[in-house]
C-alpha cells in the first residue's frame, strides 16, 4: 500500500450496527433481520475514485459523484457494499424471491429439520378477485362470504396437512418425504447474501405495484435497513431508477407530437402506439395504454422526487 492511500478501516453505520440482530415482523410468522453488512456510501465513493483518479474528489462532492454513478449506471462501486440478511418467509413468497439469481442463498432444509406449525393466512382485504389486466396479479374485491371462506379453508386445509405431517413422522417416515403432504402456505427461512447493486435490481422489481403483496412487504423492510448503511446511494437509487420512468424511441417519438400539438390517441397512431384492437375495441393493455399511463404518470407528478 502506497504512504499516501488513506488507511484501510472498516467502516461503521451507527444506525446499522443497532439493527444488527433486530426482527422487523412481516405478515404472522415473518420476519427480515440485518446480520451483517459490509461498507457504506463512503466505500462506493472509495472505489468510484481508484476507478476515476485522484482528481475526481475536487470536481464532484461525494453526494454528487453517486448520483451521477446511478444515472449513468456504472454499477461496480455499489457492488462494493454488500448485506446478509435473515428471512423467514412463507414458501409461496420464497418461489418468488429465488427468482434473483446473482445472491448467495442458503435455505433451512427440511430434510434435516422438522417444519414449524407455523402457515400464513393473507388478510382478508388481500384476498380479492383474479385481475383482469394482470394474468398474475389480484383485482377487485371479492363478496365478504367468498373471502371468509377461503381463509376458512386455507386454515383448515393446513392444519390437517400439518396433522397427517405429524403422523408420518411418529410413524417413521423419512423428514424428507413427509414433507410434501405441507402446503406452500407454511414457512421457510433463509440466509440471503448480496450486493447493493443487486438489491436496488431486487427492489426495482418486487417494489413496483405489480409486484405480489406479500413479497412488497418483505421488499420495504430490507429497503428501510439498506437505507440506514447507504442512504445517499439508495436516494440516487429512488430518484433515478425506482421512481424514473424510461421512453422508447416510439414513446418519445409520440412525446415529440404531443408537443407540437397532437392529441396523445393522434400522437399514438402516428408512433405505432395501439389503443384498439383490429375489431375496433380499446385495449386494456399492450404499448399505447402503456404509454397513456406514463402521460398520467407525468400529469400528476409533484415537483420533487418520490
Amino acid at each position: 500500500m502506497a504512504t499516501d492511500d488513506p488507511p484501510m478501516t472498516r467502516p461503521v453505520v451507527p444506525a446499522a450496527e443497532h439493527e444488527i440482530g433486530v426482527k422487523h415482523p412481516v405478515l404472522l410468522h415473518g420476519y427480515v433481520v440485518l446480520v451483517d453488512y459490509m461498507g457504506n456510501d463512503a466505500a462506493i465513493v472509495q472505489a468510484a475514485r481508484v476507478s476515476y483518479g485522484r482528481g475526481t474528489k475536487s470536481a464532484r462532492d461525494d453526494r454528487g459523484l453517486i448520483r451521477y454513478l446511478m444515472r449513468h449506471r456504472h454499477t461496480t462501486p455499489f457492488e462494493m457494499v454488500e448485506f446478509k440478511f435473515l428471512v423467514r418467509l412463507p414458501i409461496f413468497v420464497a418461489r418468488q424471491w429465488v427468482r434473483h439469481r446473482t445472491v448467495s442463498l442458503n435455505e433451512v432444509s427440511y430434510r434435516y429439520s422438522v417444519v414449524p406449525d407455523e402457515f400464513e393466512v393473507p388478510v382478508p382485504e388481500e384476498v380479492r378477485h383474479q385481475s383482469l389486466l394482470n394474468r398474475q396479479g389480484r383485482g377487485g374485491a371479492l363478496p365478504d362470504e367468498v373471502v371468509e371462506r377461503f381463509r376458512a379453508d386455507l386454515d383448515r386445509v393446513s392444519r390437517d396437512a400439518y396433522a397427517a405431517y405429524s403422523r408420518a413422522l411418529e410413524a417413521g417416515v423419512a423428514r424428507e418425504t413427509a414433507r410434501l403432504l405441507l402446503p406452500v402456505a407454511y414457512y421457510t427461512q433463509w440466509y440471503w447474501k448480496t450486493n447493493l447493486w443487486n438489491l436496488f435490481h431486487f427492489l426495482s422489481l418486487r417494489l413496483d405495484a405489480h409486484a405480489q403483496e406479500e413479497i412488497r412487504l418483505f421488499a420495504a423492510e430490507l429497503a428501510k435497513i439498506g437505507r440506514l448503511v447507504c442512504p445517499v446511494a439508495f436516494e440516487a437509487f429512488e430518484e433515478f431508477q425506482l421512481n424514473a420512468m424510461s421512453l422508447s424511441p416510439r414513446e418519445r417519438f409520440a412525446v415529440r407530437r404531443l408537443l407540437e400539438g397532437a392529441t396523445p390517441e393522434a400522437a399514438c397512431a402516428e408512433a405505432g402506439l395501439p389503443l384498439a384492437r383490429d375489431d375496433g375495441k380499446p385495449m386494456s393493455t399492450g404499448e399505447g395504454v402503456e404509454f397513456l399511463g406514463k402521460l398520467d404518470r407525468l400529469r400528476t407528478a409533484s415537483g420533487g422526487a418520490g
